[in-house]
């Protein structure tokens, strides 16, 4: 019996190409491109992607049943098209979420108290030249802190900074149960509420440029904005405008708007720290992250049930069906 198909469009974690034999033939493209899919390749049953994935790749295989995507963030597969074909789409939920968390409190400490800068003083010999780095005009101490988005690496940065002694807030859809954090059912009201945001939201319609001049102007002049989350999701424009005109204080961004591209203003700013999208990056998170996709592609064709689909996809395969 022939093993499923399964196309890998562009560049992927290696280790979800050493896995992929262990059940699967692997079928490899140069990227994520319609025009390069051969006749041969048509029954090409399963994709294992990271990044995007355009809906005309999706809709040149006929006999598509499961999208392994690589990462928790699935804004780059057209799931509306996935669930309207009965295609189940996966993520890799909860594997990233402690590593994400940690590089987000990180991303925060480094921004409030200049820490790359502080070490560049001394790398540069700075320090024995000119002497103690200045000091810090921020601190974590005495913040409040507001979450945009409480899913699960959202709650794991709360828990992290309940260490701190911060007091902490969030803005999401719907208020959550059985937390002792501020709900604030809209997120200017939150901005105005709170001196630090953390942004860890989907790239969704719904999210695009949420953090706008409004929110920018609502954190105010000690506010530091921190997005883990999306680049989609805050209006760069108005950032660098907020940032040049004193509106907030300083911002650290892992994710950007049009990556691997930032903006030269952003990288101008002495009060901005900025990383290059690598808050779940590391060998061990990101194994764990290639091996559900694997598990997820796996199990769908051995039980017929994906491990970790997305609440848009809830199927079970057609095939093994009762």
């Amino acid at each position: 019996m022939s093993r499923p198909r399964i196309l890998v469009p562009g560049k992927i974690n290696p280790r979800v190409l050493e896995r992929l034999p262990e059940m699967f033939e692997t079928v490899r493209i140069e990227r994520a491109d319609a025009a390069l899919v051969t006749a041969d390749m048509r029954d090409v049953s399963g994709i294992a992607v990271s990044g995007k994935l355009p809906v005309p790749l999706m809709d040149a295989f006929p006999s598509l049943e499961i999208v392994a995507n690589f990462g928790v963030g699935y804004d780059g597969v057209d799931v509306s098209r996935a669930a309207a074909r009965g295609i189940v789409v996966t993520n890799t939920p909860d594997v990233l979420t402690e590593e994400v968390a940690d590089t987000a409190i990180g991303l925060l400490l480094n921004t409030l108290r200049l820490l790359p800068q502080a070490e560049q003083w001394l790398r540069q010999g700075r320090w024995v030249r000119e002497g103690a780095f200045p000091l810090s005009p921020l601190s974590l101490r005495g913040r409040t802190v507001g979450l945009f988005g409480l899913g699960r690496i959202g709650l794991a940065i709360a828990r992290r900074l309940e260490a701190f002694g911060v007091s902490i807030a969030y803005h999401t859809r719907t208020p959550r149960e059985g937390l002792g954090f501020t709900y604030h059912p809209t997120l200017v009201g939150m901005a105005e509420a709170v001196d630090t945001l953390i942004v860890i939201v989907p790239g969704t319609a719904s999210t695009l440029k949420a953090v706008n001049a409004d929110v920018l102007s609502a954190l105010g002049p000690k506010g530091v904005l921190i997005n883990v989350g999306r680049g989609s999701t805050v209006d760069e424009a108005a950032l660098v405008t907020a940032l040049q005109h004193g509106t907030i204080a300083g911002a650290g961004l892992d994710v950007f708007e049009n990556e691997p591209n930032v903006p030269e203003a952003l990288l101008s700013f002495p009060n901005v720290s900025l990383l290059p999208h690598v808050a779940s990056a590391s060998v061990v998170t990101r194994n764990a992250m290639s091996d559900l996709v694997v598990d997820n592609l796996k199990a769908w064709f051995s039980t017929g049930e994906a491990l970790t689909p997305v609440a848009e996809t809830p199927f079970r395969r057609r095939a093994i069906q009762n």
